[in-house]
């Protein structure tokens, strides 16, 4: 990628800089020495911080057409209680325990624009978490919440700041959360996509079909 080339450019000059520096302030030319350290230690920094937003964009998966990110498949344990396996690929799937009617999967999005797609940034995703709900909202409001996280944040969070601080990151188009919700049932399983609207949810077998039609 474009950016790791831009890394690299200020990483290696920026120790050669520091180094010579180090050199010259050894041999008492403190301040031609002094100057050189510091314009080493200033590329050096730049070269850590694109490195933290790399591990960052890291965790998000790239989104040019609309693409399936998981499966999850149901099994119920008893009343209102789920357990559910998610399923994505290149990931070893996760078994997890669900209370509630209805199941709602959350995913954070990230566009960009201008000089961002120049440097190969397109459009990216991640999975945020995974959570039962409860169709009576009474229930909502008494009865325990399940929720599980499905990302490990790595680096700057750039959602976050994007979100906290846009002007700080002007090459971002928009930064939004994605949600979908559908009813649990035993045997029911699900195909979960996104597409630049967001994330879709579709049935795989007749179980599925049928908490469905009863849910409607």
């Amino acid at each position: 990628m474009e950016i790791t080339l831009v890394m690299l450019l200020l990483g290696i000059p920026g120790i050669l800089l520091f180094v010579l520096g180090l050199r010259r302030i050894w041999r008492w030319k403190m301040v031609s020495g002094g100057v050189q350290g510091l314009a080493g230690a200033l590329l050096i920094t730049l070269a850590l911080l694109l490195a933290s937003i790399m591990a960052n964009l890291h965790t998000y998966l790239r989104l040019s057409h609309e693409a399936e990110v998981a499966t999850l498949q149901f099994d119920q344990l008893g009343p209102q209680r789920y357990r559910v396996v998610l399923s994505r690929a290149s990931q070893p799937a996760q078994i997890m325990a669900l209370q509630g009617d209805e199941w709602q999967l959350d995913a954070r999005v990230l566009k960009w624009r201008g000089a961002a797609n120049l440097l190969g940034l397109d459009t990216g995703y991640q999975l945020e978490r995974l959570s039962g709900r409860y169709r009576n909202l009474q229930q909502a409001q008494q009865r325990p919440q399940s929720v599980h996280g499905l990302n490990r944040q790595q680096g700057i969070d750039i959602w976050k700041l994007a979100r906290e601080h846009p002007r700080w990151l002007p090459w971002v188009d928009a930064v939004y959360g994605s949600a979908t919700y559908m009813p649990m049932a035993h045997g029911a399983r699900y195909r979960i996509s996104i597409s630049q609207t967001g994330l879709l949810a579709r049935p795989m077998n007749p179980a599925a079909e049928n908490a469905l039609q009863a849910w409607k």
